[in-house]
């Protein structure tokens, strides 16, 4: 990159490079797949099974962002939803693509940087995300939520969960300021339901609570859980 800031598009970039590059990090992190971490089982989140169990979502078009290893993506195309499926690891989506083949169902998984998506305007009845937010830097939330936006119909839901601030699992008590000058987001930042709500303010709240947990579905104890309408 040039050391010549021209551009908007130069800030971020600049922005970028003072964090770790995402896309290594990723393929080493899905590249052992019997570490003992959480989300590697093959099961869809507590609060998405619950969300079509009470009637709050429909099968439709769905997004899904930071998608891994492809166990919310694979539950959602059992449900009858068409799903683009997207994730920086290459490890992670060919784990998936095997998932899906096993399961016998279609997810369209993309391997990319959100943010060079090419989303065409009000395509997805359903943006999801399953931790991917909370390793999104601070400078990125403005293009995060413009994606979501654009990327969501009238009335189309956005799901998300990330860490609670300081929770069982992780959850960095960092301000915004401080990303910078350690440069680290310590493993995926922590929110409370007020950072929540103002970051989201722009959107409907459905619900904002903390994942339950359960042996059904994906449930664990730090994270939280929440559903949004498009304005």
């Amino acid at each position: 990159m040039s050391e010549t800031i021209r551009t908007y598009e130069d800030v971020l970039n600049m922005l970028d490079s003072l964090l770790r590059e995402p896309t290594a990090f990723w393929n080493g992190f899905y590249e052992d797949r019997e570490k003992g971490i959480p989300f590697f089982e093959n099961l869809p989140d507590e609060n998405l099974v619950a969300y079509f169990e009470r009637g709050l979502l429909d099968p439709g078009k769905v997004l899904e962002l930071g998608c891994g290893p492809g166990r919310n993506a694979i539950y959602l195309a059992q449900k009858g939803c068409s799903v683009d499926a997207v994730d920086l690891s290459q490890e992670a989506l060919t784990w998936g693509k095997e998932r899906a083949q096993e399961k016998n169902v279609q997810v369209n998984f993309i391997q990319s940087n959100m943010f060079d998506l090419e989303i065409e305007e009000a395509e997805y009845d359903l943006v999801y995300d399953s931790g991917c937010f909370h390793h999104i830097a601070p400078h990125r939330r403005i293009h995060y939520l413009e994606t979501v936006k654009k990327a969501l119909k009238p009335g189309g839901a956005y799901s998300i969960t990330c860490f609670v601030e300081g929770g069982e699992l992780g959850g960095a008590a960092l301000s915004d300021y401080e990303v910078y000058r350690q440069r680290s987001l310590m493993g995926g930042l922590g929110f409370t339901e007020e950072k929540l709500r103002t970051i989201f303010k722009e959107f409907e709240l459905v619900e904002l609570r903390k994942m339950k947990k359960t042996d059904k579905a994906f449930g664990v104890k730090g994270l939280w859980t929440g559903m949004f309408k498009k304005r």
